[in-house]
């Protein structure tokens, strides 16, 4: 049969085409063969039953197919192999679809807009999904290359059957709804997705659905960012999810995803949620600042991640309850408000080669029923290090604590654990804290620094210790409460600042070729103790203990350390400390002496702020003055230090704050003039019960330094009513009476909201006497912060491009999303990036070219 040549169809206004409308033109058009459409508006329901190609003669945006009233969609595709290019096609309602393709029809569209509807795509029924695999291509019934999908309600695009769609390139904005919806074992292949602003989720898989996304973001969606449920499954690559409304991935049901390379950024809620039996799989991922955890972990559900972090968490970094099990390899959790890690009911933790730093309560904290394996870990500057207070059996191997403010490891009454061969040094209280009923095996390791005991041995507990090395701590090496005993074999007692053991009454402990080292003596105590020696010596001569003891020089009773406890944890047993340490203060390096010239010579360089500059060196002299006279044995006048920051995002707020630290500092006003940063999820708990104790936690750690509120005014509900929020302003306000002279507060927000904060409560108002008003930087304070980021970074702006920049500020909208020297800081940073786009291009630019940021350099739209 001779071969039939592909003919073309005109579409256009009269005198233009052949055809007056588009139907027309399909129903003469064989298949393979063109049609080709004029500019126009054109309000049909068109039908592909062949195929054909329906293109734009001018280009994308010059032709409209727009549903016609009624419910029929702008085009329904039957046939196979159908493709439209820059085409725009409009629903007639944005609840019904815009284009529907049906089980055996394909379809692609090439640079096409979709608004008003849906893209509703269905697919054979019993069709098996299949699975991704490394290096497969799929196929599709669907294609969407460069399009854009917006205005539709309920859903952007919605897969059921056995459909199979790709996409390439494509935008999905505006949705009143989810951005795509998959069901039975619909399957969806997506690369360089850009999803934006959704009511709903950003992408919902149902039923046996499969999707693979790559080199993706989804930015803003109303809800999770990808919802998996029953035994759907995603693979996700090279992907960000920004800023959704609840959390990154949340997976129900059996549903199973794989994350490589991906960051969930600022969440409202958890980042990753796993429920009933979801498993998840995650290496080289990232998840910052989400709302609560990190990783929650519930049901029967499984996680592994590897190579991954999770930082300034809201709660606990990472929560597993339930019989839940996760293993962490290589992984890093900083700057949580509550735990690294809560193992909670029957849940399983193995973290491996990993660290966590800069918590606020403990490490890791196992509890109920729950176990957990630590190997190769570190973690550093948390309240406890390690807290077990669960009866399963847990594992501490080869890790080390650095800078717990209480204990650097801790086995509560109950529970029980085996620590190996681990490194804890600069514990607040105790190295290691094992309470009453609590059973622990010690072997090696060992227990360096620290201003506390390096073993506490609580009333009735008999640990098994063994190998372990105790150096240079700030009391005993081990001290043993009043009935303690336990087993302590080979272990060396080095240096320590007093007697080697605290043994109190009744202590019953047996020592087996046991050193003392270097310590003002072997014994301290105040009371009978009946420890039993077997071949110990003290600096190499036989150890005898010696009846009744006299009380050590530095009073030995136990002092509590006046840590938080969340409601449900065991009670912690009281802990030697000495004198001078804080109850809850984190042990770290005392700064170095600054002048009060050098850091009022600091702030006049800042850039901008000229009324704020100006009220902070007033008070100063008044401080100044403060001093003189109490030196001179006069009464000091009332003085305030704690202030309100009244002004916009990003006009420095939080460096004028740190600065302030420093000045009452070096005027001796302060302790440590450090800055401690909140906001109201640091404060406010998740039930009753929760807030005072997070409140108290955050406002211990600023403790001789400064507490920074940023938007102080959420605390206060604008319609009143009960709040969590309101039970943190009374913590606070109670805690600022109890150490008025340890901490500044400094509460922050939008000038607007602040008196509704301060008027909330009477001890407030009472302290909040003075109140900084930071206004917006103008556009040559932009350029100034501009070029100072460019000096720290070794970059210089050309004339031209200072006066291009100028402009840009002059002319930058200034409405919700203006940050100010954010602003500026992100107008630098995609400077920086447009110059190096600009250098990969150069072949080989030289080291005036690499440093200099030119016009070209700056955001888009100033050039235009």
């Amino acid at each position: 049969m001779p071969h039939r040549t592909t003919r073309t169809h005109a579409v256009g206004p009269r005198g233009r085409g052949t055809h007056r409308l588009v139907a027309d033109a399909l129903k003469a058009a064989q298949p393979g063969d063109t049609v080709v459409v004029a500019p126009g508006r054109y309000q049909e329901s068109l039908e592909l039953a062949r195929r054909v190609v329906l293109v734009a003669e001018q280009g994308p945006g010059t032709v409209v197919l727009a549903a016609p009233p009624g419910g029929a969609p702008a085009l329904r595709v039957l046939g196979p192999d159908c493709l439209l290019r820059g085409l725009d096609l409009e629903g007639a309602d944005p609840g019904d679809p815009a284009v529907t393709v049906t089980a055996g029809a394909g379809l692609v569209l090439d640079r096409c807009t979709v608004t008003g509807g849906r893209i509703e795509v269905r697919g054979p029924e019993g069709a098996e999904p299949g699975d991704f695999r490394e290096g497969e291509e799929g196929t599709s019934a669907v294609l969407l290359r460069d399009c854009r999908l917006t205005g539709a309600r309920h859903a952007a695009l919605r897969l059921s059957g056995g459909a199979r769609v790709r996409i390439e390139s494509t935008t999905v904005t505006d949705i009143d709804g989810v951005g795509a919806v998959l069901a039975g074992t619909a399957r969806l292949d997506v690369t360089g997705l850009r999803l934006e602003s959704t009511t709903g989720s950003g992408i919902r898989l149902r039923g046996r659905s499969r999707l693979r996304m790559t080199e993706s973001r989804l930015t803003s969606p109303g809800r999770a960012g990808l919802l998996l449920e029953d035994t759907a499954h995603a693979l996700v690559t090279t992907t960000r999810i920004e800023t959704p409304g609840t959390a990154g991935l949340h997976l129900g049901g059996d549903s199973h995803a794989d994350l490589t390379d991906t960051r969930v950024l600022r969440p409202a809620a958890s980042a990753l949620v796993l429920q009933d039996a979801a498993r998840l799989t995650a290496d080289g991922c990232t998840v910052t600042a989400p709302g609560a955890n990190g990783l929650l972990a519930t049901g029967t559900a499984r996680a592994r991640l590897t190579d991954c972090r999770l930082e300034d968490c809201g709660f606990s970094a990472v929560h597993l309850s339930d019989r839940a099990e996760a293993a962490f390899t290589d992984c890093r959790v900083r700057r949580g408000a509550e735990h690294g890690f809560h193992v909670a009911g029957s849940a399983v933790l193995s973290l491996t080669d990993s660290t966590v730093g800069e918590i606020a309560l403990t490490g890791v904290a196992v509890t109920d029923e729950a176990r957990a394996t630590v190997t190769g870990c570190r973690i550093d500057t948390a309240h406890t290090g390690v807290a077990v207070a669960s009866p399963a059996g847990t594992r501490i191997d080869r890790s080390t604590v650095v800078g717990a403010a209480r204990a650097g490891l801790e086995i509560s009454a109950g529970g029980r654990a085996v620590l190996t061969g681990n490194r804890v040094t600069g514990s607040g209280a105790a190295g290691i804290l094992l309470d009453s009923g609590s059973e622990a095996t010690v072997e090696g390791g060992s227990v360096e620094g620290g201003s506390g005991s390096g073993v506490v041995v609580w009333t009735g507990a008999r640990p098994v210790i063994g190998g372990l090395r105790i150096d240079g701590t700030g009391r005993n090496g081990v001290y043993f409460a009043e009935g303690a005993g336990g087993l302590l074999t080979s272990c060396d007692v080095v240096g320590t600042r007093l007697p080697a053991l605290h043994l109190a009454a009744g202590a019953a402990p047996r020592l087996r070729r046991c050193r003392v080292l270097d310590c003002p003596a072997a014994f301290g105590g105040d009371g009978s103790a009946a420890p039993v020696l077997e071949q110990c010596d003290v600096d190499g001569v036989p150890l005898a203990f010696v009846g009744a003891l006299q009380p050590p020089a530095v009073p030995a009773a136990p002092v509590l350390p006046g840590a938080p406890v969340l409601p449900g944890t065991p009670a912690v047993p009281a802990v030697p400390l000495p004198p001078a340490a804080a109850p809850a203060e984190l042990p770290t390096a005392e700064p170095e002496e600054e002048h009060l010239d050098d850091l009022l010579a600091e702030l006049a360089t800042l850039v901008g702020l000229d009324r704020v500059k100006h009220d902070v060196q007033s008070m100063v002299k008044l401080m100044q003055a403060v001093r003189l006279r109490e030196e001179a044995g006069l009464p000091a006048p009332p003085l305030s230090r704690h202030l309100v920051f009244a002004g916009n995002p990003g006009t420095g707020k939080t460096t004028v704050a740190r600065l302030y630290g420093r000045l009452l500092k070096a005027l001796g006003l302060l302790r440590r003039g450090h800055l401690v940063e909140v906001d109201r999820s640091a404060l406010v708990g998740e039930y009753v019960g929760h807030t005072g104790p997070r409140t108290a936690a955050a406002f211990n750690r600023a403790l001789g330094g400064v507490l920074f509120i940023d938007e102080a005014y959420s605390l206060v509900p604008e319609s009143g009513g009960h709040d969590f929020g309101l039970e943190a302003v009374a913590t606070l306000v109670k805690l600022m009476e109890d150490h008025r002279d340890d901490v500044v507060v400094i509460a922050a927000g939008y000038p607007a909201d602040m008196a509704r904060f301060v008027g909330s409560n009477p001890g407030l108002s009472s302290r909040f006497t003075r109140t900084l008003l930071f206004e917006d930087y103008s556009a040559a304070d932009l350029v100034a912060i501009v070029e100072h980021q460019a000096r720290e970074h070794r970059y210089e702006l050309t004339g031209p491009a200072r006066l291009r920049l100028l402009h840009h500020f002059e002319t930058l909208p200034r409405g919700a999303g203006f940050g100010n020297g954010r602003s500026a800081r992100q107008t630098f940073q995609e400077m920086t990036e447009r110059q190096a786009q600009r250098m990969a291009e150069a072949v080989t630019p030289t080291p005036d070219q690499l440093s200099t940021l030119e016009p070209a350099d700056l955001p888009a739209p100033v050039l235009g």
